[in-house]
């Protein structure tokens, strides 16, 4: 999933459709870095293809490989949710999820074509999305006095950290993401800058 401190991953939603003997198979892939905006996403899919008789999905969150999840919903066990996921690890991107909405057409496919099925629509969603790169981001909270705002900024932005969050009265609270490839580059500027503290939160694909 990882590369050198990279990440795959997309960062549009796409959607593809898939024939076989009267069924249509809607498959929508959409960037996901929480179970929160997959179940959004999923109830909205839902609403949209209400007449759908299944709605199945996979998803893989974040880059150590343990948060992810498949369901067949109603299909036969290991037909449709495992075929989703397999795509999105032959594509070995995190922080993706698709749906495919299923509409019957009155003829049954069987298991050899139910996976065909939901592998190929899956496929097809992510062959029309381009795959990006991005660095995994370690996360600290940063405190220092206020006169060293430009100090600070002028690192950040220089190896490409993200700002998460910011609170600037007399002393400054910042979150930041920084880049786990350039993590000790980065430490090692700041702690040059004396009142500067670094406090690592956690390690995260944001």
């Amino acid at each position: 999933m990882t590369t050198a401190g990279f990440y795959n991953t997309i960062e549009t939603e796409s959607s593809a459709e898939f024939k076989d003997r009267g069924s249509k198979f809607l498959a929508y892939a959409f960037p996901c870095v929480s179970t929160e905006i997959f179940k959004k996403q999923l109830q909205q899919i839902k609403k949209e293809n209400a007449k759908a008789v299944h709605h199945c999905f996979a998803y893989r969150i974040g880059t150590d490989g343990n948060s992810f999840r498949s369901s067949d919903d109603g299909e036969p066990v290991g037909t449709a949710g495992k075929p989703i996921l397999g795509q999105l690890d032959s594509k070995e991107v995190t922080d993706v999820a698709i749906v495919v909405a299923r509409y019957f057409g009155g003829t049954l496919l069987g298991v050899p074509g139910l996976i065909n099925a939901y592998k190929t629509a899956a496929s097809l969603a992510l062959q029309v999305v381009p795959v990006i790169q991005k660095p995994v981001l370690k996360i600290y909270n940063l405190q220092f006095d206020y006169t060293r705002m430009n100090d600070v900024m002028v690192i950040l932005k220089h190896y490409r950290c993200l700002v998460f969050r910011q609170e600037s009265l007399l002393f400054c609270d910042m979150q930041v993401g920084m880049p786990v490839n350039r993590n000790a580059e980065i430490l090692y500027k700041l702690a040059e800058l004396k009142t500067v503290h670094a406090q690592p939160v956690t390690t995260t694909t944001v």
